[in-house]
Order: C-alpha cells, then structure tokens, then sequence
C-alpha cells in the first residue's frame, strides 16, 4: 500500500529508481525487525517512509560525488520529519506523480515503461503484470531490471515533464494507469476477485492526470472508464465475497455519484466521432450505466462500439467482448462463430476467459456437454479462487437444470471496462 511513495520519496533523494526500490525494501526488512518488540507505530506508513529517507541521506552522504545534492537535501529535508500524506481521494503525492512519469520515460520501450511503473507504483508482482500482457514472468522479470538500469546509465532527470516531452510520456503514463486498474478490478491470484486498493489507486492518478492535461481526450476518457467501472464494485460480489455477474447485479448499489462523474469526463474527451480507445470503452461502459436493467441494455450500440475499438486498437480481447455483443444482438450462433475463429490466437491459449465465453455460448445452444468441460476448462486456467468457484458452479448447474439464462461468461464479458489484457473487460 505504501510502497509507491516510499519509492517515490526516496528516488527523489537519490535519483535512481532501482536503488529506491531496495532502500524501501529495506525499510520493510526494519520494521519486521522492530514492530514485533515495540508495536506497530500509530501511522505504520510515514514511519516506513521516515526510515527509508534517513538511509537514503545516509547513502548520498557516503558518496563523495554526490556532495552537491547532498547539500541541496540538507535544505530541503528535515531527517526528522514524516512526509504529509494526502488529504483526500483526489489528492496525490507530488512524488508519486514524478515517479509516474520516470518510469514512462522514452528512454524505455513501451514495454519496459508499463512493467516498470506496474511494478515500482502499482506494487504488482512479476506474474501478475505478465498476466496483463499475456506474457511470461520472465520476460517481464527481464523488463524490469534492465529499465532500471537504462534509466541510471542515461541520468534521467526525476521530474514532472512539460510541453512537448510530457505530451510524449503521456501515453505511457495512462496506459500503466489503466493496467493498475485492471489488476484491482479483477485480480490475477488468490482468494478475492477485487483489490478494491489498486482500484482507488489509479482512479486517483488517472483523475490527477486528467486535470494536469484537461484538453487531452483519451486522458479524460480514461478517467470517465474508471469512473464507471468504479461505480460497480459494491455490486459485483455479494456478502461472502463471491462474484455476482453483471446480469444478476442490484443495480441499485451501483454508485450514482461515480457514474454521474463518469458521464462528465466522457462529455469532456469531445465529440464522440473523434473518441480514442479509453473513450470508446467508456462509451461502452456508458451503455450499461444508463441501462436501468440488463434486459434493457444497448447491446447493439454495445457491439458497434466495440468494432471501432477493434479497429483502433485491435487486440483478440477485443474481438471476445465484441462476441459477446453480437451475442445479444444476433443470438448465439452467430457469436460462437466469432469466437471459435479466436481459438488459434497465441494470445488467448491460457486466457480463461475464452473458454469462459465459449462454455456460455454453447450452454445457450443447447449444448450442454460441451459447455461444461469448457467452463472447466476455464476454471483450471484461472488462478482466482473466486472465478473459480464460480465458474466450477456454472458447470454444475448446466448438469442440474440444463440450459442457463444468458448472464453472460464469469468475468462479466462485454461489459465495457478495463481489458484483461488492453481492450475490453472479457
């Protein structure tokens, strides 16, 4: 929870995002050490950020070379001091901030940018960015540390840009945003489907960054998708914690004061022929907010809009959720077409939420066999308790009672938010 401002605070006195990380991990290692004998301070966070400042002065006071920084901290830092936490929801540390727009740096490739800022502000693991961008943990374990080190050997400044270099950055920067999103509105592992944290998180950066460039159109329709998408926590699990579908959602609980923001950042991103991909996925998200009920959903404004996402951005996660659409428009057949063409993308050949739709589709056909061992199938490739739980149960009712009502596959496909991996909430 802490650990972006750590990070961020301490970067900021050493200039070097890889020797940051290791200084807030050993401030992690201290408190370990010492919360046992002495208790848990009353603000556990600015003691964390405190004790990794001191050793970070400690470090620049130990290297000669850095005199002339060390003399600049010495005006500006207080040792003793705890750094102010933000006042509200939509405040931001303006380190953090820095920090954000450090790891976009181009210096990077885009890749290296994303898995650097996943893992250094978002706090993700190694597996759970891989599963962002369906790639091996390796391959991103490799990203990360040799960001860092590109970004020590080229001296990058750790700063907030201006003008033309921020415009550069800027893409970067709400794309990691957008993942940090996506990782808490379904989380990759263990027994919840919400990291409700990392949700607040980058509904925070993304409202940040909107109003550091109110003029840019995807930056405000990536705040409106947020928004949205942010509107439904409280109704996509139920009292024990386990998903509810967005069929079966209390659209009552959906927080109207979100949706009503959500509605306002899209009218901000401009006229809705010129909208970028966040936009249009708010577009779609927005479909579904003025749907007083499911039955009354635009599904074929829903489907529309996913075809120009596809365009704009293609991705096969695109075309899954745009299946799903097309299944509520032109009836299952016509879907399961669409989605069997999927079936040999590279992409998708772990990606639990294909055979999670597929299974649906074929439930809805009649098919009942053949639905339950693809919902199997998807619960064996996915690694959340919760998604499994559920859809482990949606094979068991196919056995109980036969064919299902269309509530759509676990994961909430078509839906219109954050992708499982960049385009679509499948």
């Amino acid at each position: 929870m802490e650990s972006a401002r750590i990070i961020a605070t301490v970067a900021r006195i050493v200039r070097d995002v890889g020797i940051a990380e290791e200084i807030a991990q050993d401030a992690l290692v201290s408190a370990l050490e010492q919360w046992p004998r002495s208790g848990v301070p009353e603000r556990p966070g600015a003691w964390l950020t405190a004790t990794a400042k001191h050793r970070a002065v400690d470090l620049v006071r130990r290297r000669e070379t850095y005199a002339r920084k060390l003399a600049e901290v010495g005006r500006t830092l207080s040792e003793e001091s705890y750094d102010p936490e933000p006042s509200g929801p939509g405040d931001i540390d303006d380190d953090v901030l820095r920090l954000i727009f450090t790891t976009c740096h181009p210096v990077l490739s885009a890749a290296a940018r994303a898995a650097l800022t996943l893992r250094l502000v978002g706090g993700l693991r190694t597996d759970e960015i891989a599963r962002a961008f369906l790639v091996p943990e390796a391959t991103v374990a490799a990203r990360v540390t040799r960001a860092k080190r590109t970004l020590a050997k080229a001296g990058v400044e750790f700063e907030v840009p201006y003008g033309e270099d921020r415009e550069a950055r800027l893409g970067s920067v709400l794309e990691v945003v957008y993942l940090i999103f996506n990782e808490g509105y379904a989380a990759t592992a263990g027994d919840d489907l919400l990291r409700p944290g990392l949700c607040e998180d980058a509904l925070r950066l993304a409202r940040v960054l909107a109003a550091l460039v109110p003029a840019e159109g995807e930056a405000q329709g990536l705040v409106a998708l947020l928004e949205l998408q942010a509107s439904r926590t409280a109704a996509r699990t139920g009292p024990d914690g386990r998903p509810v579908l967005l069929a079966r959602q209390n659209r009552r609980r959906w927080d109207r004061l979100l949706i009503r923001r959500g509605f306002a950042a899209l009218e901000r991103a401009g006229d809705g022929r010129s909208y970028g991909p966040y936009a249009l996925q708010a577009a779609i998200a927005a479909c579904h907010a003025r749907a007083a009920s499911y039955e009354e959903t635009d599904w074929a404004t829903i489907a529309a809009l996913y075809g120009r996402l596809g365009v704009l951005a293609p991705s096969p996660v695109v075309e899954l959720n745009r299946a799903v659409a097309v299944s509520m428009t032109e009836g299952p057949a016509a879907a399961l077409a669409l989605v069997d063409a999927l079936a040999a993308e590279p992409a998708l050949a772990r990606y639990h939420l294909l055979p999670s739709v597929r299974g649906d589709l074929l439930a809805r056909l009649g098919r009942t066999e053949e639905a339950r061992a693809e919902f199997e199938r998807a619960a064996e490739l996915t690694r959340n308790e919760s998604e499994r739980t559920l859809l482990r149960e949606r094979g068991r009712e196919l056995g109980e009672a036969g064919e299902p009502a269309p509530d759509g596959a676990p994961g909430e496909a078509g839906e219109g938010g954050p992708a499982r991996a960049l385009g679509g909430d499948a």
